[in-house]
């Protein structure tokens, strides 16, 4: 009971103190200005979504809201300067999803609760870091196959109009959210309790309104989460949880286990949720999967569920690929894109467990 509680507190605490951001508009209004930073050049777009959206979700309300904040504009400007569409939103998505497992993101707080609960926690930035690199490298091939370097040779340039300055809300929200990640880092105050304060000197101080900032919040998914964590509980009661990892274990051999959960959590992740199913199901049973396997690391077992789950959400099945199709301009080709966007996340099943299998010895090592 004081696990659920705790990742209860967590879920909204974090969601709320973020979501009063994204009300008052200082996470786009921060996006606007760092596209600043490309002074023009069409090349350094795509570059410039993946990193502004990683950013937006590691201290934000983790990669679907960041998504919906990211993809509008980002498809829109990427296609006035002329990049491949396809490409930028796989720089959006797998941004998003290269800061998703931030301690600081909501989706970070959903793995760092369940961590916590399975007797794995201290080990969130070793995942984030290693989720975060398998995306930068996915991205990084992206860039290369679908018309970045064509970009760098041709030297596109593309007009951008000023971005609106920040007004003082803006920067007050900014200050406490960055004052609230200090908290946490340095003085190890709880994630959800603290986020909680935060949103509340928000909200007293008016630079934010509680009515907008609650209904942004994923209740949903906060709802679906702990329902998920509960019935888990219940299953590892019955004995259910034990059956399962038996029967992975028969299935694998500790070289191959990291192959083959990326595997069965990117098919399961293609069409349910990532943050909401897979991952509450599937971490806590990585400790036990562990055990029966001989010199397997549980948390290195924990990257690779992350990693396998994440991989694949650049699919239009998934939220993250819907709302880049849903921000394409009409004459980029949207049915093309969605379906060149199907193809590239169904194949990331095998990519992940491919990088799974040639990485998990570095993620037990660093």
């Amino acid at each position: 009971m004081n696990s659920l509680v705790q990742l209860l507190a967590t879920l909204t605490g974090v969601t709320l103190l973020f979501a009063c951001a994204q009300a008052n508009g200082t996470m786009e209004r921060a996006a606007q200005q760092a596209l600043r930073l490309c002074r023009g050049h069409a090349a350094l777009l795509p570059a410039m979504f993946f990193l502004l959206s990683a950013l937006l979700a590691m201290i934000g309300p983790g990669a679907i809201l960041a998504t919906a904040l990211m993809a509008p504009f980002a498809m829109s400007a990427g296609a006035r300067a002329g990049v491949n569409v396809f490409l930028i939103a796989l720089m959006v998505g797998n941004g998003a999803n290269a800061g998703n497992l931030s301690p600081f993101s909501t989706v970070g707080a959903i793995v760092s609760a369940l961590m916590t609960a399975s007797g794995l926690g201290g080990h969130e930035m070793r995942i984030w870091f290693f989720t975060g690199a398998a995306h930068a490298a996915v991205a990084v091939c992206a860039y290369v196959l679908f018309g970045g370097v064509a970009l760098f040779r041709n030297g596109a340039v593309c007009a951008a109009a000023a971005p609106p300055e920040m007004e003082a809300r803006h920067w007050l929200t900014a200050g406490v959210t960055l004052a609230w990640i200090a908290a946490v880092m340095l003085l190890r105050l709880p994630l959800g309790w603290t986020a909680f304060a935060a949103a509340a000197v928000l909200l007293v101080l008016r630079v934010s309104s509680l009515k907008q900032s609650a209904a942004r919040m994923p209740w949903k998914v906060i709802l679906l989460v702990v329902s998920i964590s509960t019935l888990v509980g219940l299953l590892d009661r019955a004995g259910g949880l034990r059956w399962f990892q038996d029967w992975l274990a028969q299935m694998a051999t500790p070289r191959t286990i990291h192959a083959v959960i990326a595997a069965l959590t990117g098919l399961i992740s293609a069409y349910s949720s990532t943050s909401g199913v897979v991952l509450p199901a599937f971490l806590p049973m990585a400790p036990g999967l562990a055990a029966r396997l001989p010199g397997v690391d549980p948390v290195a077992l924990s990257i690779s569920i992350a990693i396998g789950s994440a991989l694949v959400d650049v699919s239009p099945l998934s939220t993250i690929g819907a709302l880049c199709i849903a921000a394409a301009p009409a004459e980029s080709g949207t049915r093309r894109l969605f379906t060149r966007l199907l193809i590239w996340g169904l194949s990331m099943v095998g990519a992940g467990a491919l990088i799974c299998y040639l990485a998990s010895p570095l993620f037990s090592r660093l």
